[in-house]
């Protein structure tokens, strides 16, 4: 070895106190490739995406090119990283039954400096270093190891770690540069367009809604969007895109950590108008954007869903119970807070009519300077047209109530005897309607009441009470449960 390109003793010294120090890899002979064949992005003429609830989107690659006839290996590029290589299937759209496929590989040994140096573990290489004048210096060595950090030997000396770079001849065959299908194919036409379908993950979308509730509480506008997530490793220019609401059923497996990759933070990228078109499909609900759309990776995209215009609704205040207040004698429970909900019937007669995603709807209402204030949010589950769509707002700061067990009698044979009064303040400038909610386990029977209720179901009483503006109202009522 040339004496003016050694490391001196010194330096290495420093090298191996500074082992901890990144490593930059230069590259001086790519490796060709083995395929006979190669497609990429730049000959994809189509692309549909069908985005589902549970992490899983269907990809249809279209593409066109030119292929050998007979048998050989086509390397299908820019596939999304997060694909499910036993899902894709191939199909020849120039001629049926002309494209068979014999053998599928998927390769993901993507290039990195770590697998880099994994392979060139055994190999010579060569370390560019700074010495001490800052004057460059390049020396033949062996990659020994690259557990927990590189060991090289130069000559008699071995250095742990380098803080230059380290210059390789050449990418090994069997890493890559980005995921890609490799196909042995039985050909039959040399110019071919082909459609390629996979299941990936790593692309996700939910409904959200924005409800803007008037002054008086009783007509609303609601805004609907699909926001999608795209963390599957591939970007979809100019593509079909339809989302589907609903459960679909999947097979439990393992999930190779190939697969389990997760990308950054994504951009917001917000879509206008027009909303989605609706269909039934199977036992879910098929949505389709009217135009294509670009889905870049690591971005987040909304796309308009739906927009209705005065949508009658009713605003609902509840006082709830429960049921271990009908077992044992209570402490009295002041300041309790009435739950308000805003609830609205999806039909066509209100202006509504579609099948809603399930996803979370947020309610703006106007203050006296005419301003949108935020005034709550919850999440409504998938909602057929024809249904009542139910929000919890929160809860009531001018509306509040107090529960007093005024009388608990044990009757013998698991039967006991409750009296209650409810008294409820409506300190608001308006009247309203409380709904006061008891659930009541056990065999049971109301014997007396101040006010009339109604058996909503076999656990469920509930009083409903008309409250005037700044007014108070008590409620009493005696209950007979056997258990």
């Amino acid at each position: 070895m040339d004496p003016t390109t050694r490391i001196a003793p010194r330096t290495a010294t420093r090298i191996a106190l500074i082992a901890c120090l990144g490593m930059a890899l230069a590259l001086t002979t790519p490796a060709a490739t083995a395929a006979d064949a190669t497609t990429s992005i730049d000959d994809q003429v189509d692309v549909a995406v069908t985005v589902y609830n549970n992490d899983l989107a269907l990809v249809r690659d279209r593409r066109t090119m030119t292929l050998p006839t007979g048998v050989h290996t086509l390397q299908f590029e820019d596939v999304a990283s997060r694909i499910m290589p036993e899902t894709v299937s191939i199909q020849s759209l120039a001629q049926a039954g002309s494209l068979a496929v014999l053998e599928q590989n998927y390769e993901f040994d993507l290039i990195s400096p770590e697998k880099l140096l994994e392979k060139y573990v055994g190999r010579q290489v060569q370390l560019r270093n700074l010495s001490n004048d800052y004057d460059f210096a390049l020396v033949d060595a062996t990659l020994m190891s690259v557990n927990g950090g590189p060991v090289y030997r130069v000559d008699d000396q071995i250095y742990l770690g380098h803080p230059g770079q380290v210059v390789l001849s050449e990418i090994p065959d069997s890493l890559i540069a980005k995921p890609t299908l490799i196909w042995m194919l039985e050909n039959g036409r040399a110019e071919q367009e082909i459609e390629a379908t996979y299941l990936t993950g790593g692309i996700s979308w939910r409904a959200d809604y924005v409800l803007t509730l008037d002054r008086n509480d009783s007509v609303c506008d609601i805004a609907g969007w699909v926001t999608l997530n795209n963390q599957s490793g591939a970007t979809y220019e100019n593509a079909e895109l339809k989302v589907v609401a609903g459960e679909v059923n999947r097979a439990r497996q393992e999930m190779p950590k190939a697969y389990a990759m997760r990308a950054e933070m994504m951009a917001m990228d917000v879509a206008g108008a027009p909303p989605m078109q609706q269909e039934s499909f199977a036992e879910y609900h098929l949505y389709t954007l009217p135009r294509r759309t670009t889905i870049r990776q690591n971005q987040s995209k909304q796309v308009s869903l739906l927009t209705a215009n005065g949508v009658a609704c009713e605003k609902v205040y509840e006082f709830r119970g429960q049921q271990h207040y009908f077992h044992s004698r209570q402490q009295p429970i002041s300041d309790q807070r009435a739950e308000v909900f805003l609830r609205f019937q999806n039909e066509e007669d209100n202006e509504m009519g579609m099948p809603l995603p399930m996803g979370i709807v947020r309610i703006y209402q106007e203050d006296s300077s005419g301003a949108l204030q935020f005034a709550g949010e919850d999440n409504i589950n998938h909602t057929p047209r024809n249904e009542e769509v139910r929000i919890k707002m929160g809860n009531a700061f001018d509306v509040v109530g107090e529960r007093i067990h005024t009388n608990w009698r044990d009757l013998g044979s698991n039967t006991y005897e409750s009296s209650f009064d409810i008294e409820i303040r409506n300190r608001k400038e308006s009247a309203i309607s409380v709904s006061i909610v008891e659930p009541i386990p056990g065999d049971w029977v109301i014997t007396d009441s101040t006010h009339e209720h109604t058996k909503r179901d076999a656990f469920t009483a509930v009083f409903e009470v008309p409250v005037g503006a700044d007014e108070e109202v008590t409620v009493s009522y005696t209950v007979r449960v056997r258990f």
